[in-house]
């Protein structure tokens, strides 16, 4: 899919970039290019292909899903405002 250089120029807007017009040539024959080498990606069959996390094979570490507060609920409300018995006191909102 070959882009014009009315399009790279909307594509440059629409990115906030500033591109001389001299450039806009070179640029809209790189990003054919570009769209190209993706649209060939698309044609790779990639049935029965196992998604991936990592290039090596690995298991991801898993810890004990326990609850625990923290143990330091005073150096959490020293940054509320107003706190009350233990917990963020805040103004009501539904009446």
């Amino acid at each position: 899919m070959p882009l014009d250089e009315t399009t790279v120029r909307n594509i440059a807007f629409l990115a906030r970039l500033k591109v001389p017009d001299e450039e806009l040539e070179r640029l809209a024959g790189e990003l054919s290019n570009i769209i190209g080498w993706v649209e060939q990606l698309a044609e790779v069959d990639t049935e029965g292909v196992e998604p991936m996390t990592s290039v090596v094979e690995m298991t991801m570490p898993k810890r004990t899903d326990e609850v625990t507060d923290g143990d330091y609920a005073e150096r959490v409300l020293a940054n509320a405002p107003e706190p009350a018995s233990g917990y963020f006191a805040v103004p009501k909102v539904v009446e």
